[in-house]
């Protein structure tokens, strides 16, 4: 599963679409909008945990987006971003109710671990390991062992394991696999989630441990 879910807002595309690809490579889910009204629209209908949010924005402005999300009493955390660097515009955006501000230009992996931060200040803690069938998984290390013998997975196959993991024996279906283990640019009709399941099931090895449910879905 993903460990954190941010939203993207920034006008500028090309820096936008830059943060999400190198966000979802630190397998975080990544919604991305250009504006502030389509800003207001995703955090009325998604729970993130994040909200990356340039001040200036077209349609409506990120002041106003921040103190919406403030308003409506969520926990979502807001990095705002801005290209001044001046303390009177850093200290006017924390007052907004910004809990952390980043000035353009940055450092990706600054705004990497500003990110990640704010999104265990918005979790519920985890527990440090999960067991199961002879599988250990450490969402902290993103760790997974099968019979003392280290499995390395690619992201989103950890992120499967993990949602599995986490439902004790309860079937999973495809769609609550693609909620929690993909953003919602991925599409729900490729075959995304099956694939995984199985390449995840040939790395974990024999004998198999995630079972098919047919029409229903997958468990362990």
């Amino acid at each position: 599963m993903y460990d954190v879910r941010v939203l993207v807002v920034e006008d500028e595309q090309l820096l936008a679409d830059a943060v999400a690809t190198g966000l979802r490579r630190e397998a975080m889910a990544v919604d991305v909008v250009y504006d502030g009204a389509a800003a207001l629209e995703r955090v009325g209908v998604n729970d993130y945990d994040v909200v990356v949010l340039d001040r200036d924005l077209p349609l409506v402005h990120g002041d106003d987006v921040c103190r919406k999300i403030v308003e409506l009493g969520m926990p979502t955390r807001v990095l705002m971003l801005t290209a001044s660097g001046d303390v009177s515009d850093r200290v006017e955006g924390l007052e907004l109710g910004a809990d952390d501000y980043l000035p353009k230009p940055f450092a990706f992996t600054e705004l990497t671990a500003r990110v990640r931060a704010l999104g265990r200040r918005t979790s519920v803690p985890l527990p440090p390991v999960l067991e199961r069938a002879g599988i250990k998984l450490d969402p902290n290390r993103r760790e997974v062992f099968r019979e003392g013998k280290e499995v390395q997975l690619a992201p989103k196959e950890f992120a499967v394991l993990e949602v599995l993991m986490r439902s004790e024996g309860a079937v999973v279906s495809a769609e609550q696999l693609l909620e929690k283990a993909w953003d919602e640019n991925t599409d729900p009709f490729t075959n995304v989630v099956r694939v995984t399941v199985m390449t995840l099931r040939r790395k974990l090895g024999e004998p198999p441990v995630i079972v098919t449910v047919p029409g229903s879905g997958y468990r362990i």
